[in-house]
């Protein structure tokens, strides 16, 4: 996933809003956002390939999110998944803070990431290029494939969508601001662009919140509500090569424990 907006206890109606894109190899399987046959409490897609997932919520209430964190050209690959780390997380019972403790310890183990954990009450991000875990405060932020709110265009021109819904109580509504956003196919202008050590031509390329490709792209825009209640509404678009639709599934549900 190359884009995270969300809103954390800082909208009048929804504690957390998220508005993600998640960028991948159409050649590597996945399933569609659904509650899962092996672990019926997680609800989310699921990477085919290794297991894990790129986003998920269990009927406990927690919330976990994972970006790669783009350093330049990839060396060879970890010999874990990533996203391993967020079904990890959504399987267990530690706190975000004790699953990220032990996460660190394993750092090596796993390529670049950047992650999101946590429930209605608290969230924390890591990253396994930085030494400790940040908690996050309430607020609108986005994650793009480097640092929690790196002000890379399409994380700032996102953050401030999402900051213009604060006030919207109909989950349709900020559906109908957040979902053109993410299928914004609009490159940003050369000064905009960041240097995360990969040519100026492929850093102009994923540069906008969607990447249009035949072999890597966008390949699911999803919008997640969860309000005072504890109700989810889980919108996901699905798209493969060229960024043609592929899927979509709207899905309402209630988790167990809802904010305080």
């Amino acid at each position: 996933m190359c884009l995270i907006l969300f809103s954390f206890r800082a909208h009048r109606h929804f504690p957390l809003v998220v508005a993600a894109n998640r960028d991948e190899h159409f050649s590597r399987p996945a399933a569609p956002a659904a509650f899962w046959e092996d672990l019926p409490e997680i609800y989310g897609g699921r990477d085919l390939e290794k297991g894990g997932t790129w986003m998920g919520l269990h009927g406990d209430g927690r919330f976990a999110a994972i970006t790669n964190y783009r350093e330049g050209v990839p060396g060879p690959a970890a010999p874990r998944s990533r996203g391993e780390l967020v079904s990890g997380f959504l399987a267990g019972s530690s706190t975000a803070e004790d699953f990220f403790s032990l996460a660190a310890s394993r750092n090596t183990e796993y390529n670049p990431y950047s992650m999101i954990a946590g429930d209605l009450d608290a969230l924390h991000f890591y990253s396994n290029r930085i030494e400790r875990t940040q908690i996050i405060p309430p607020g609108v932020h986005g994650l793009s494939n480097h640092l929690l709110n790196t002000p890379w265009p399409k994380v700032t021109s996102g953050a401030a969508a999402l900051s213009s819904t604060t006030g919207f109580d109909d989950p349709d509504a900020i559906s109908s601001v957040m979902f053109p956003l993410l299928l914004n196919d609009q490159a940003a202008s050369d000064q905009q662009l960041p240097d995360t050590g990969i040519t100026r031509q492929r850093e102009k390329e994923l540069s906008p919140p969607f990447i249009r490709g035949e072999h890597y792209g966008t390949r699911t825009s999803t919008v997640v509500l969860v309000n005072a209640a504890g109700d989810v509404f889980f919108h996901e678009k699905r798209f493969g090569p060229g960024g043609l639709p592929s899927g979509e599934d709207a899905r309402a549900f209630r988790i167990q424990r809802a904010a305080s």
